[in-house]
């Protein structure tokens, strides 16, 4: 296979531009939604599981909708379709402003959640197609950083549009992002290796991720680390703050805290992921960041001081949602161009769709076995998570994307 040239077009800054905005917006939608539940609630009379079950939808719903628009990018078109995944979030959303029952907010969060699981998928593999190899694992830990960058953005707005414009008018303002899809869609190009004379249908892109021994490995391989990855960032920054309040009386100021010094280290995880991937390799580099992770897990479930908490919680985040970063790139160099945005969403979705237990799974073993077992099983995934890399996974960096 050729080595890619290395220079980055005006078409390919476009692409990295669009696809991390469009991943911000999956981060900052979930974190807003919720700080806005007991607003919610209260507005609509809402039990604690309805205000719940609103998360569960939107996850729900990225999980399929993420599956079903990353078959259809790659049948009509990476730009296309990153543009309808936008424009119908932004359009569920502004819907959710207008809701007077549990019923119909549901299925807007639902709907929502569709637009929002196609974005990941889509804009990395637009991002792959358009970047040298030689910067692949760095151009896709850009768009990883878009997700720290929304969910750092909901953090500081919520405060202040809650208040001012209430739960309607902040869905409301989530129109805008239809305004970015116009601008994607006039301003950038489709991929020239995604432009096949004839592209294929939904469920042959589908077909691919299984169609031989080699296929099934290789999607098995990364069912399980995109299933680890998402499994230890929701363990992570769902429950272990939940049990920090609980085992060490972290307050609403020290748990912020803590969540903002993680949410710094996932982001200098990311960007150090896609540099130490291209100069290494993507194998190495997530075989060093899973061990770092087990190791951190264990180490952290020692710590009791504030000031050794706030700082393993950089350490920690570094390792345990760093990785993210590389996804895009080692996810697009293993499939076929006719079935990489599909590969990219199915896989991706179906591990958070996993996820989406964590904090339950970690509460429940807790709960029984005490913290300490939690960490433990959490440590052991990590491990697990790692056969499967150098079991199933090969190395393809610096290589031209197959077509």
């Amino acid at each position: 296979m050729p080595v890619c040239q290395s220079t980055i077009t005006p078409a390919a800054w476009r692409a990295l531009f669009a696809s991390t905005v469009g991943y911000a917006l999956d981060g900052f939608d979930l974190l807003i939604l919720g700080f806005m539940l007991h607003a919610i609630a209260a507005s609509l009379g809402l039990s604690a599981g309805q205000a719940a079950s609103l998360v569960t939808a939107t996850l729900i719903g990225a999980v399929l909708g993420g599956m079903l628009l990353g078959m259809l990018a790659d049948r009509f078109g990476r730009v296309r379709v990153l543009s309808w995944s936008i424009a119908l979030f932004a359009v569920a959303t502004a819907g959710c402003a207008f809701c007077s029952s549990y019923g119909s907010l549901l299925v807007c969060r639902l709907v929502a959640g569709a637009g929002l699981g196609g974005e990941f998928g889509i804009g990395m593999a637009l991002v792959a197609e358009t970047w040298p190899a030689a910067m692949r694992a760095r151009a896709s830990s850009y768009v990883g950083l878009g997700w720290q960058c929304g969910v750092l953005a909901a953090a500081l707005l919520t405060p202040v549009l809650l208040p001012a414009v209430g739960w309607r008018g902040v869905f409301l303002i989530g129109l805008l992002p239809a305004l970015f899809a116009v601008i994607i869609r006039r301003t950038a190009h489709e991929p020239v290796l995604a432009e096949p004379s004839r592209r294929p249908a939904p469920t042959a892109a589908l077909r691919a991720l299984v169609q031989d021994r080699a296929s099934i490995k290789i999607s098995l391989g990364l069912f399980i680390l995109c299933s680890v990855q998402n499994f230890g960032y929701y363990g992570v920054m769902i429950w272990l703050p939940n049990n920090l309040a609980a085992q060490f009386g972290f307050g609403l100021t020290k748990s912020a805290l803590w969540t903002a010094a993680t949410i710094i280290g996932m982001g200098v995880g990311i960007y150090a992921f896609g540099s130490l991937a291209d100069r290494f390799g993507r194998r190495p580099t997530c075989a060093f960041y899973m061990i770092g992770a087990a190791i951190m897990v264990v180490v952290y479930a020692h710590l009791s001081q504030p000031g050794t908490l706030l700082v393993g919680g950089v350490v920690l985040g570094f390792f345990v949602n760093g990785m993210i970063g590389g996804y895009g790139a080692l996810i697009s160099e293993l499939y076929p161009t006719a079935a990489r945005a599909t590969a990219q969403n199915v896989l991706f979705n179906l591990g958070r769709g996993v996820a989406g237990f964590a904090p339950v799974v970690m509460a429940m073993i807790a709960t029984r076995h005490g913290p300490g077992m939690a960490i433990a099983v959490l440590s052991i995934l990590y491990i697990l998570d790692l056969v499967a890399l150098l079991t199933l996974i090969p190395e393809r960096r610096g290589l031209a994307l197959a077509s």
